[in-house]
């Protein structure tokens, strides 16, 4: 085999290994940002990044961790380049929770999204990667640049405040008050 093949070989691996991440990315690009359209851009980026940068992927390591790092480094990045500008309009989330009696089960996915929402970027972050992404708190936590221990903590938290929101709608559409959630803090 030439150098030129082998090349070659390894670029389509490479590419064949970025293509079967991408529906894991666009989930969790989706769980991070809340909205469709802001997850497909920062699949089509990390997919870019992740390209532009396969000299520096090492072969037989974790594809989707690596490419689960570039996207939340690109979010987070363009967390703070946007941090004034205010994407969660409370009226509009409240408006797509007004459904008819037969589409409950679609009404349960949209309490779930609106509550990650209400998570802080972090807890979000860690109940989306262990808990929808697969990845062990080991993993998680070298994807997000933190502890184990911290990564556990975020992730425990993440599901009691989650539980708590979503016990809170089911309250609140059978017309008994809200809860105010705990501090989002870690």
């Amino acid at each position: 085999m030439t150098e030129d093949t082998a090349v070659c070989a390894d670029t389509e691996a490479f590419k064949h290994e970025l293509l079967e991440t991408l529906p894991h990315l666009r989930a969790f690009a989706r769980g991070l940002s809340g909205r469709p359209d802001v997850a497909d851009d920062l699949v089509q980026e990390t997919a870019i990044k992740a390209w532009t940068a396969r000299d520096r992927f090492t072969p037989g390591t974790s594809m989707r961790a690596w490419t689960f790092a570039i996207l939340r480094n690109h979010y987070l990045s363009e967390l703070r380049r946007n941090r004034r500008q205010v994407d969660y309009d409370q009226e509009a989330a409240e408006r797509l929770l007004v459904k008819d009696a037969d589409q409950e089960e679609r009404l349960h996915l949209d309490d779930m999204q609106v509550a990650l929402q209400e998570l802080s970027p972090e807890r979000r972050e860690a109940v989306l990667l262990v808990g929808a992404g697969g990845f062990t708190y080991e993993e998680a936590a070298q994807i997000s640049d933190c502890a184990i221990g911290t990564m556990k903590s975020r992730v425990a938290r993440a599901r009691s405040e989650l539980a708590t929101i979503l016990n809170d709608e089911n309250r609140s559409r059978k017309g008994q008050p809200r809860k105010p959630v705990k501090g989002k803090t870690d």
